[in-house]
């Protein structure tokens, strides 16, 4: 009925791009003031709401992987984007805890239908080259629509902060109801059964990374690095709305309207990342692994002396001072690390030393939400983030390790190309 509708793949995958980036945009500035104060969650609660949407994330991942290589990527992001409206329509709806932890579930389980999917689906019907190329293009499409969406939550969101998550759920769910009519696939063929994303492959998966990684020493420490990243992230993405609204006075020029306070916060965030990537970009030379390594080190360090700063300091001004530097160094430290990891890989393990860091961080958020959650609840939301923040810390060290190791194959090499050198 509908396939002369159908438009272009390349067109199809930026507005899923703009789309979806504009309708998050809108959901994720609202949802953490939406859930500390309307629906009145507790500092514990919230932690264990990012706790279950991450172990959602985590198990489902599998079982939906097998729909996209097995039956259709088409047929997976249509689905997916469906359920991730449908959860965030339910916690909009429901201001409190239980169905909000229940929405976590349903929106985690749609994200796993488009993880990946969305990727292979735009790969299979324009080529591997072309969609590279695409894939930036939407990076700067992503971003421009996020500006729009907070930017809607702001004016929407003024007397009901609950609008903007319902508003964006719709959108989200419109999203998939639209694949259904202009989404093409031409390019996709099944799997066979022994190359499907079943349990058995994420076993071999995870077992293949570990070989690579136990024969690359520096690969061994990115691995607790990316562990302890895990284990720090969750306490903090959770609970800094609260601490901001429970510890100080927001300002009033905004009048009641604290969503548009968040809005221009995510937003002067965003605008400062682009700045802070373009200064990386020049200053870092990401073909070297010892200065990718030290770069790392610089950024994490301050990523955990700021979060405890963040935690502790009594000056509203300096604790959002302190807010956009963690947001900057958390977005500068994801495309680092994964540069960090990518060097001196042999192509036929790349994907699977990827897959398996993208494993072990969900691991490290999972086991470090609940204990954040116990400190927020019996001690105070403070001392949550500030352990949060002492969290990281233990990876500056295996950092430090990863760079001697990367220092000492310089030298290594360095003494190859110069034996006279040596020699004199």
């Amino acid at each position: 009925m509908f396939r002369n509708l159908k438009l272009d793949a390349s067109k199809v995958y930026l507005f899923i791009e703009f789309a979806a980036s504009a309708s998050f945009g809108m959901i994720f500035v609202a949802a953490s003031l939406y859930e500390a104060t309307v629906a009145g969650l507790s500092p514990m609660q919230l932690v264990l709401v990012g706790t279950t949407l991450e172990l959602s994330a985590f198990v489902f991942e599998v079982p939906t992987g097998v729909v996209a290589d097995a039956y259709s990527r088409r047929l997976s992001i249509i689905i997916g984007y469906v359920l991730m409206g449908v959860g965030f329509l339910v916690e909009g709806l429901f201001p409190a805890f239980l169905p909000i932890l229940l929405a976590q579930v349903i929106w985690g389980l749609g994200y796993t239908f488009t993880s990946g999917a969305t990727q292979a689906w735009i790969t299979d019907e324009i080529g591997e080259e072309p969609a590279n190329k695409i894939f930036l293009r939407a990076t700067q499409v992503g971003l421009l629509a996020s500006l729009f969406g907070m930017g809607a939550a702001a004016l929407i969101g003024g007397t009901n902060v609950a609008l903007p998550v319902i508003v964006g759920a719709i959108c989200v769910i419109l999203i998939g109801v639209t694949l259904m009519v202009i989404m093409p696939e031409k390019g996709f063929t099944p799997a066979p059964k022994e190359d499907r994303n079943d349990w058995q492959h994420m076993g071999h998966t995870f077992k293949a990374g570990i070989q690579a990684v136990r024969s690359h020493p520096r690969l061994m420490n990115i691995v607790g690095v990316g562990l302890f990243y895990g284990l720090y992230s969750e306490g903090f993405d959770r609970l800094w709305v609260k601490h901001l609204i429970d510890t100080f006075d927001l300002p009033t020029f905004f009048g009641n309207n604290q969503v548009a306070f968040f809005a221009v916060l995510r937003v002067a965030g965003a605008l400062l990342t682009i700045v802070a990537v373009r200064f990386v970009e020049k200053r870092v030379d990401t073909g070297s692994p010892l200065a990718i390594g030290r770069a790392t080190l610089i950024v994490t360090g301050l990523i955990s002396a700021a979060m405890i700063g963040f935690a502790i300091s009594p000056w509203l001004a300096l604790t959002l001072g302190l807010c956009l530097v963690i947001d900057v160094l958390r977005s500068i430290g994801g495309p680092l690390r994964t540069a960090w990891v990518n060097q001196k890989l042999d192509s036929n393990v790349r994907a699977t030393v990827h897959s398996m860091f993208g494993q072990v961080d969900a691991i490290g958020q999972v086991m470090g939400g609940p204990g954040v959650a116990v400190i927020a609840r019996f001690a105070s939301v403070i001392a949550a983030i500030s352990t949060s923040g002492l969290l990281l810390t233990p990876a500056l060290f295996l950092i430090g390790r990863a760079n001697r190791v990367s220092l000492a194959e310089e030298e290594t090499r360095d003494a190859d190309l110069n034996p006279q050198a040596e020699a004199d």
